[in-house]
């Protein structure tokens, strides 16, 4: 990529970058102010300071704490008795599961890249966690439809991209909120109820901000490629809140990102029309199919699992700023030079048995007729694209 379209780590303007400097330079020689990032992928928590540790005089030294002279259990304790204790906690550790598929009654299905979670928890019941869960990781909701199923949040940061310059080093979160990934991050949630429980689904969506010229001084917002491992690590999260699991690395062991698989979906010709030829049964096609309209910025107004239906809506989402993001019809279909200019386009995707692990993928109109022209070609392609991997 040429330095114009250069995704930016950047502080906000150049005046900015002077007086982070300068207050660098007289901070140097200070103890440290505020605590520095954890080491963590994911990091949508707004910048709230943290309870700082208690200081030591600066005539004392802090010992170190040894736990080989610590005592296990309290009172008295014989030889015999520390034997035990002691040969019994390799044991202990060794019982603790690695890479679990399921955390209580939570389990993780999979279909090549794609991953989704199982619960027999009710969907009235998994609500109120869903919400609390984007809340904890720093999320705000635009999006919170229980009639459809549907909660999105706001384009958000991730903070854990930002490079730990000498800068940051050194202040510590005094400017932290002064830097910019030049990334946002948007997820959506959707929950199906099943005769045993519920199924939940996660998409991603990113959007890069990236200079315009040559000059770097203006800069706009364009759509980038979502991100599965992203996906992987958030749905892993959720899996460890709803299961109340203890260790959010063994969940994250446990999605994985799977290794590469060979292409699963095709465009054919069916009866004349353009369709997607998937390589998966009904029902693995059909969660697949609902998963790509999501990524593809498509809003699912109803659902006819009966009648292999899903009825969509094409609108144009905003960035945090206001500034509106070119979606990927615009870019498909090429019409007019802003997202404004688009009217919202109502179709229904129909999803078609084809034997016992084929599935036909096909685009029809508002009113139920076959649509063969320019436009359902593109979404044809748009959704094989996405569900061959």
């Amino acid at each position: 990529m040429s330095s114009v379209n250069a995704p930016l780590y950047r502080l906000a303007a150049p005046a900015t970058r002077l007086t982070a400097l300068a207050l660098a330079a007289a901070l140097a020689g200070c103890s440290s102010l505020g605590s520095m990032l954890e080491g963590d992928k994911v990091d949508y928590r707004s910048g709230g300071a943290k309870t700082a540790r208690l200081e030591v005089p600066p005539d004392l030294t802090q010992l170190a704490r040894d736990p080989r002279y610590q005592v296990p259990g309290s009172g008295s304790v014989s030889a015999t008795v520390y034997q035990q204790q002691v040969a019994a906690a390799p044991a202990a550790a060794a019982a603790t599961p690695v890479a679990p598929d399921a955390v209580g009654d939570v389990r993780i299905e999979r279909a090549g890249n794609q991953r989704w979670l199982v619960t027999s928890q009710t969907p009235e019941q998994l609500w109120p966690q869903l919400k609390e869960f984007w809340e904890e990781l720093g999320f705000n909701l635009t999006t919170d439809s229980q009639d459809t199923g549907v909660m999105e949040t706001d384009w958000a940061e991730n903070r854990a991209k930002l490079p730990m310059d000498i800068i940051r080093r050194t202040v510590g979160r005094v400017l932290d909120s002064l830097y910019s990934t030049g990334e946002m991050d948007r997820f959506r949630t959707r929950v199906e109820r099943t005769a045993g429980g519920t199924e939940i689904f996660i998409s991603h969506r990113r959007m890069e901000e990236v200079y315009t010229n040559q000059l770097q001084d203006q800069t706009r917002w364009q759509p980038a490629p979502a991100d599965p491992e992203l996906e992987a690590q958030i749905l892993a999260r959720l899996m460890v809140k709803l299961g109340a699991a203890k260790e959010t690395k063994d969940a994250e062991a446990a999605v994985a990102a799977a290794p590469a698989a060979p292409e699963r979906a095709r465009v054919v010709s069916a009866d004349g029309q353009p369709a997607v030829q998937v390589d998966d049964g009904f029902d693995r096609a059909w969660r697949r199919v609902g998963l790509s309209l999501d990524r593809a910025g498509f809003t699912v107004e109803d659902r006819d699992r009966a009648q292999g239906l899903y009825f969509v809506r094409y609108v144009q989402p905003s960035p945090e700023d206001g500034r509106r993001e070119p979606g990927l019809l615009t870019r498909w279909f090429g019409i007019g030079g802003k997202a404004e200019d688009i009217a919202p386009a109502r179709y229904r995707i129909a999803v078609r048995g084809d034997g016992e692990q084929r599935t036909l993928v096909s685009v029809q109109n508002a009113q139920g007729a076959p649509e063969t022209g320019a436009v359902a070609q593109r979404i044809v392609q748009l959704l094989a694209e996405d569900l061959k991997r």
